[in-house]
């Protein structure tokens, strides 16, 4: 059925009116009615542009957000990655030192293991000819005669005569024996009537090093040695000295070692003022346990410190290990060079004392160079070629100290190391210029470069070492010594190990044989009535005479005996 057109009415005039196409229909519509939906229609059309609008806004923070963390998460998965790989890295390390080859060394001739041929390998050369037995015709001979049980002929029974001259054959054996001194004075009765003499009159007692002891010099000698050169715990120094039927109780041991520790004072002093009047140390530090309680020190970790130079070596025990100990051991130096480590207690030492020049090891910048390889496979060809590079410098080194001073071949091994220190410094430079170059290996290239002036000072100063290893030889023994006693109990105890380190360190650079220097000094302090010599110049190396120094590297004469030539008096 057919609608009829709708008309909307207006009081409008009728002129006003529209008709307007509406589907099929046309619907009638005032001007009022169509302005009201041409502004409904922009209305809408702004709340739509509005709402796609904010879409978009909402899209495009999304995004930002998104990429955000996208970026933080990458950011976050690359530090995981990185403490990771560190992680990995000191596992690698740990098991290195815990399981790995207690060796540097790596086969080969390429150009990274050529620090490897620097030195010479320990012990004969195949093919080279032996030196023969070495019989020592020096020590004492035993003569023993040994003869035939049956000396006869075994067939007919006939005896056989005695022919001049023996068939000679040499064993060397050693004795050692404990034994009691037993000294007989003579008694002497006055014949004369004046009366001076109150009336029998014997040979004085003999020197004692402690007073009232019963052991003698040879045994605390021993002690000593045994203790501080050996490393050997006490405890087990008195299981030897009871198999060889000496007894010595602990509460002796101790008492015996603190009586005789201000003996050595006077030695200490000297060796420090020694130390001093040089122009060049080694030193470094390792920690020594001493089991005393301190007002406001937590723990008993302390350190022993040792200042190595040409003609003496001091150590010094201290509970801290800052460069306050090094200050008060160096006080009074005005200009010298120091060989040590990186730690910062030298480079504060160094800045409050200008004139000292610091010469920082090139073991320890190699060793980075190693640990690196170790702890990161990805760095290990590069890390080896640096290894190769240092090894260069180490065989330049040694090839311009083994020429002739002032000599052309001298000028030419200068130059030819010069140009090596200027390569590796290029190389750094390089490298450190590079974006892709791994962290960790950045940081020891930095670690170079911050140091690069101390690791130079060999280069024209010949007679400074290209490294540490003095001072690091020299706590060798201390380190045995930590490790089989852990320390020292008291303050003295402490104090006497450090004199005595200081005492065999000395006496090791000039050669001298210990048991003979102890022996000679100890009975000097004996014959002085339990106090050190008045004149310390016949036991310190520097100020004796080529007879005295020989008599000094000698073998002593006999234990417990005063060796012959020495004037103690």
């Amino acid at each position: 059925m057919r609608s009829e057109p709708f008309t909307l009415e207006s009081s409008s005039p009728a002129s006003d009116a529209q008709s307007v196409p509406f589907a099929s229909e046309w619907v009638t519509l005032t001007r009022q009615a169509h302005i009201e939906l041409v502004m409904q229609v922009h209305f809408f059309q702004a709340m739509h542009e509005r709402a796609v609008a904010r879409a978009a806004w909402r899209e495009a923070r999304y995004q930002s957000v998104l990429r955000q963390m996208k970026a933080q998460g990458e950011q976050r998965e690359a530090a995981l990655r990185a403490e990771l790989e560190s992680a990995h890295a000191r596992i690698r390390d740990l098991q290195q030192r815990l399981f790995g080859s207690k060796t540097e060394r790596r086969p080969g001739n390429e150009r990274q293991g050529r620090l490897c041929e620097v030195h010479a390998p320990r012990g004969q050369r195949r093919g080279a000819p032996g030196h023969g037995r070495v019989m020592q015709s020096n020590l004492p001979a035993r003569h023993e005669f040994v003869e035939l049980e049956a000396a006869q002929c075994p067939q007919c029974g006939l005896a056989l005569k005695s022919f001049p001259g023996t068939e000679d054959a040499e064993v060397l054996e050693i004795e050692v024996k404990a034994y009691r001194r037993v000294i007989h004075r003579k008694r002497y009765a006055p014949v004369c009537r004046c009366g001076c003499l109150p009336g029998i009159v014997s040979a004085p007692p003999p020197a004692r090093l402690i007073q009232r002891g019963k052991f003698g010099i040879s045994v605390w000698t021993q002690v000593l040695l045994d203790k501080f050169a050996y490393g050997r715990p006490s405890q087990r120094l008195m299981q030897d000295l009871g198999a060889q039927g000496l007894q010595m109780s602990p509460g002796t041991l101790a008492g015996g070692l603190q009586a005789i520790a201000p003996l050595f004072e006077p030695i200490a002093q000297a060796l420090r003022a020694r130390l001093r009047r040089e122009q060049h140390w080694h030193a470094d530090e390792t920690r020594w346990a001493v089991f005393v309680d301190i007002e406001g020190k937590v723990g008993h970790r302390w350190y022993l410190w040792v200042f190595h130079a040409r003609s003496v070596v001091h150590y010094v025990l201290d509970p801290a290990r800052s460069s306050q100990v090094v200050t008060d051991e160096l006080a009074g130096i005005k200009q010298a060079i120091l060989s040590c480590d990186r730690y910062s207690a030298y480079k504060k030492f160094a800045r409050l004392h200008p004139g000292v020049v610091l010469a920082f090891c090139w073991a320890h910048q190699r060793r980075d160079f190693l640990e690196l390889a170790h702890a990161y496979p990805a760095c290990e060809p590069w890390a080896l070629e640096w290894v190769g590079a240092i090894g260069e410098l180490y065989h330049l080194n040694a090839v311009r100290l083994q020429t002739p001073a002032d000599s052309a071949q001298r000028a030419a091994a200068q130059a030819a190391l010069h140009e090596a220190m200027q390569r590796l410094a290029n190389e750094r430079e390089r490298a450190l210029a590079d974006p892709q170059l791994h962290a960790p290996a950045r940081k020891v290239l930095q670690s170079m470069a911050e140091h690069w002036s101390g690791l130079s000072v060999f280069v024209d100063a010949p007679w400074v070492p290209m490294d540490n290893n003095a001072a690091e030889r020299d706590l060798r023994a201390p380190v045995v010594g930590r490790k089989s006693f852990y320390g020292s109990g008291a303050r003295w105890s402490g104090q006497l190990a450090a004199t005595m380190y200081s005492v065999l360190a000395t006496l090791g650079l000039w050669s001298i044989n210990a048991r003979t220097w102890l022996g000679a000094y100890l009975q000097a302090c004996a014959d002085n009535g339990n106090r050190a010599p008045a004149d310390l110049g016949p036991f310190l190396p520097w100020s004796m005479d080529e007879a005295r120094l020989a008599a000094m590297r000698a073998v002593p004469a006999g234990a417990g005996a005063r060796a012959e030539g020495f004037d103690t008096s």
